[in-house]
């Protein structure tokens, strides 16, 4: 922990400058965060009249390719991005978590109890008290602190604000009470376990290992409960690339059924030959069985298991390009994705409703501005909500101005792939 002022004062004197410009990759983004900081510290300050802190950011994430893959026990790519929750944080003597953030009221938590509580179910007291039921039940240390928060992550735009939220408190604890002894893998397990458990949430491991790891990461789900996590050593910034992730400002209201029917189809798929997740299913079968599996699945639950089994792979060659520094062959694989997902797993507008498409719309106008020099995808579960293009940096504005043009001010956000996940940043 260090002195409020002291910090403040380094900050206005660019002392931790090189440390903003490498978590947050763009120039122009860590100057706004100086401001930011420096903000967050006076406020905390106001709220809790305590000198001596510490900071803790923990960044969202975005999907790059395994559309649909992880919850029938796939590979997926993800990133971590340039915008974030932060915390300003000081240790308790009691076992209270008092968290005061904006645009959210989060009622005090007394982790003297850890039992699970229904009438939490949804809620972010759920998430901090599942979060260091699990620290605990692994033997690590838990114990209250202070926190004045504010999240940059998006809402509803796939980027997984909650995911920020539980790898922070995650981080938090395994900073003040473990000495950052809890590693970056097993923080996002115990996010993951906090939501099913106490949130109350069915949800896979991308968003909280992306966000806990940083940078590009694949993870193997074949064996959930050992998921194989590996970190690709990729610079973004070299491909002269930005990520754009575009908001359509559809509606998301009655698509639970259409994002349900993707996992039931395609496990409809799976027990027809006995098993219970595609990744079970030998691919040659699958072939070989198609036009029984018509007759018994109907044909989009054949087209969802296509898609699966050729993402699943995608996958793989998308990490070798990345590997290998060969961009382009990679912009060609997200692009095969995106149409994939929009041909066979059919998650671009929903068919209750064939009127709004506001994501094929987003994709259109992506493809006549980009030509063959970026490309687009639908991003995240699909049906509404958000784009993801990787454009040319030389087309950024044109890009976002148009894109704006249709879907709002605001709606085109420039992103970067943040290299470090949950960090203490002092």
């Amino acid at each position: 922990m260090e002195n409020l002022y002291t910090v403040i004062e380094r900050i206005e004197d660019g002392f931790f400058d090189k440390k903003f410009e490498e978590l947050y990759v763009d120039k122009a983004v860590s100057e706004r965060q100086k401001e930011r900081y420096v903000s967050l510290l006076n406020q905390y300050h106001e709220e809790f009249v305590i000198d001596d802190v510490s900071i803790y950011s923990a960044p969202g994430r975005t999907e790059v390719g395994g559309n649909h893959t992880d919850h029938q026990h796939g590979r997926v790519l993800a990133a971590a991005v340039n915008m974030d929750t932060v915390a300003i944080v000081s240790k308790r003597e009691d076992n209270i978590v008092h968290i005061i953030s904006e645009g959210f009221n989060i009622k005090k938590v007394d982790i003297s109890n850890l039992e699970i509580n229904e009438k939490e179910a949804g809620t972010s007291e759920a998430l901090i008290r599942g979060v260091c039921a699990r620290i605990k039940e692994l033997g690590f240390e838990v114990g209250g602190f202070s926190a004045y928060m504010s999240s940059e992550v998006l809402e509803g735009a796939g980027l997984s604000s909650s995911a920020a939220f539980e790898v922070l408190i995650g981080t938090i604890i395994s900073g003040e009470y473990n000495d950052n002894a809890i590693d970056a893998v097993e923080i996002a397990k115990i996010g993951q376990y906090s939501e099913n458990n106490y949130f109350m949430k069915p949800c896979g491991l991308m968003d909280q290992m992306a966000s806990s790891v940083g940078g590009f990461i694949t993870i193997d789900f074949k064996d959930p409960e050992k998921p194989v996590v590996e970190k690709i050593n990729y610079d973004f910034d070299s491909s002269k690339h930005s990520l754009c992730i575009v908001d359509t400002k559809g509606s998301h209201a009655d698509l639970t059924d259409d994002y349900a029917s993707i996992p039931t189809e395609m496990k409809k798929v799976a027990n027809y030959f006995g098993k219970d997740y595609l990744r079970e299913v030998d691919i040659n079968e699958f072939y070989s069985d198609i036009t029984s599996l018509r007759e018994l699945c109907g044909d989009r639950s054949v087209l969802r298991a296509y898609h699966f089994f050729n993402e699943n792979e995608r996958v793989v060659d998308q990490v070798n390009a990345l590997n290998s520094k060969d961009f382009d062959r990679f912009k060609e694989l997200v692009k095969d994705s995106g149409n994939s997902s929009f041909k066979y797993l059919q998650n671009v507008y929903t068919p209750k409703d064939v009127e709004e498409q506001n994501l094929a719309i987003a994709l259109a106008i992506s493809e006549k501005i980009l030509t063959d020099n970026g490309v687009c995808r639908v991003h995240g579960g699909g049906f509404a909500g958000t784009i993801q293009a990787y454009v040319p940096n030389e087309l950024l504005n044109e890009y976002k101005e148009a894109m704006e043009k249709v879907f709002g001010e605001n709606s085109c956000h420039v992103l970067k792939v943040r290299p470090y996940g949950g960090y203490q940043f002092i």
